[in-house]
């Protein structure tokens, strides 16, 4: 290679560099933030959600702990290590013949689950959601805790039962920290 030739095109190459490094590493974030702050700004900033105070209290999109306080719906296991971390979102990855998850799953049955989601974690371990039985099945235990009749605290159940997404796809869910909000407004 000739110096003459190796110069220019080390300068042409550094321009170029630099132009797509501005344009792919600031540009192209910011017109995507942009967007999804002017398309959808709740789910763009987390998808907070604030207590009767406006206080933030979690995230519509990451399960959290409820210290297995009879007065709250609990939320499925976590596989995230020690409750609800989300810098340690992941599956347990334990097969279906694992010991150690057959193991698991026969405690949280002998300690009252009664659903598939309340024995078993989801695909991330931060999973907000659990199924409207699930829910259901902790109504009575919710109800005592509270001093509240069966029947007040399975309408707040109904009413955050969240439906197929377009109608058809995946299946109905409950919120937990949604409906936990919900009880203590009440």
């Amino acid at each position: 290679m000739n110096l003459r030739t190796f110069w220019p095109q080390l300068r042409v190459a550094l321009r170029v560099l630099l132009v797509a490094t501005v344009a792919l590493g600031v540009g192209y974030p910011l017109l995507v933030t942009g967007v999804a702050q002017l398309a959808m700004p709740g789910r763009a900033n987390g998808s907070l959600v604030t207590d009767q105070d406006g206080r933030t209290v979690g995230s519509a999109l990451i399960g959290q702990s409820f210290d297995d306080d009879p007065r709250y719906f609990q939320p499925r296991p976590s596989a995230a290590g020690d409750g609800y971390d989300p810098t340690a979102s992941g599956g347990s990855n334990l097969g279906p013949t694992n010991p150690e998850l057959a193991e698991a799953i026969a405690e949280r049955r002998a300690a009252g689950a009664s659903t598939d989601d309340a024995v078993t974690a989801s695909g991330s371990g931060l999973d907000p959601h659990i199924s409207p039985e699930n829910a259901r099945s902790q109504i009575a235990r919710v109800a005592q805790a509270r001093g509240l009749p069966e029947s007040e605290v399975a309408s707040l159940v109904e009413a955050t039962i969240t439906g197929r997404q377009l109608g058809y796809l995946g299946e109905p869910t409950v919120n937990v920290l949604t409906l936990n909000l919900a009880l203590d407004a009440r």
